[in-house]
């Protein structure tokens, strides 16, 4: 009876002998298909390899330790190697999120607070915007409405890597972020707390989301933000309602109405395809539902204490004391303390 190890590295196998073909290349994308599957399974196989080469290895030591202390060390060090092959494989072994290789796009929106709120909205738009240059991930801005001090209201970005991974990445960070500071507009130097939602969604390709063109009703409208005076006197702006569920999407960042219609329809795919995912979570497994639900806004998952200079993520108990250099981009700490409590959250459910 084969385990599902087996079954993966059997496979893992025939997609190395299909590879070798060179018939399968005049197929472009069939090679294309099972070349992205073969790197998927190969960290897998080459984990197991070597984990099966150490247990060897580890069963000599035994044997040779009776009588030889030196084996009896090389028996220490190679059940120190099994223990970390093992659960490196574990985690290879876990279900994975079909949506990890996509690209996403991120809203940042003001909450309550006012002009201070909208400041920090738009010190978080920009923090993701350095950790995006950073990755050498490439960024565009799909919809901004600016405030008046230079913050933002509200704001959409697409954020896509050449490779892929956007959404592996960037997926926990959707929730209410706060920040605790002394805004600009205080005159008597007193502390604030003020909020900022952030969404991220998988970006949904057409064949993600079918939209029928019947359940959309779209609206033009003149541009009330800056941009020149072609912007503000031609009926550029879009407002798309999909009227199955209500969703309402405004772009009015672009001069051209077909340009705005294009990015507020890209919004309005990975929005539907959100909620899809989020209601068929309901009725999935725990894991699957703790990354849906870090896109409900009802949820603050991080503050930002400037007088302290302290980040603090309140789902894994996360403190850091380089706030400064967080919300100029080096996000990495806190996004690899919130993968690993992810994979251990998922470890534990699968009983391991």
């Amino acid at each position: 009876m084969t385990t599902p190890l087996d079954d993966l590295l059997a496979e893992h196998a025939d997609l190395e002998r299909q590879l070798a073909d060179p018939a399968l290349h005049a197929d472009q994308n069939r090679a294309r298909s099972l070349g992205k599957r073969y790197a998927e399974l190969t960290p897998v196989a080459e984990t197991a390899t070597e984990l099966r080469r150490v247990e060897d290895d580890l069963e000599a030591a035994k044997e040779l330790g009776t009588e030889d202390a030196s084996f009896r060390e090389e028996a220490t060090r190679l059940e120190a190697d099994r223990e970390r092959l093992s659960d490196r494989l574990q985690e290879l072994l876990l279900p994975r999120d079909p949506d990890d290789d996509k690209d996403v796009i991120l809203e940042v929106k003001a909450g309550e607070g006012g002009e201070e709120s909208a400041l920090f909205a738009g010190d978080l738009l920009r923090m993701y915007l350095r950790y995006a240059e950073r990755q050498g991930w490439s960024t565009e801005l799909l919809d901004a409405t600016p405030s008046d001090l230079g913050g933002y209201k509200d704001a959409s970005v697409a954020i896509k890597a050449r490779s892929g991974g956007v959404w592996h990445r960037l997926k926990f960070e959707g929730g209410v972020h706060r920040v605790q500071r002394v805004p600009v507009t205080e005159s008597q130097g007193r502390i604030h707390t003020s909020a900022a939602g952030v969404l991220v969604m998988p970006e949904a390709e057409e064949v993600d989301v079918e939209i029928d063109p019947n359940d959309l009703r779209i609206d033009v409208f003149r541009s009330s933000g800056p941009g020149g005076q072609s912007v503000n006197t031609t009926d550029s702006a879009v407002r798309i309602t999909h009227v199955p569920t209500g969703t309402v999407v405004s772009c009015q960042n672009e001069k051209s109405q077909l340009q705005n219609k294009e990015a507020a329809l890209r919004i309005l795919r990975a929005r539907l395809l959100a909620q899809a995912q989020e209601a068929a979570a309901a009725d999935a497994s725990a894991a699957r539902a703790s990354q849906v639900r870090t896109v409900d806004r009802s949820e603050r998952v991080r503050t930002y204490n400037f007088p302290e200079n302290r980040l603090s993520d309140h789902r894994i108990g996360y403190k850091s004391h380089d706030l400064d250099r967080v919300l100029d981009g080096e996000l990495d700490g806190v996004l690899d303390a919130l993968a690993t409590a992810d994979v251990a959250d998922r470890l534990a459910q699968a009983g391991h």
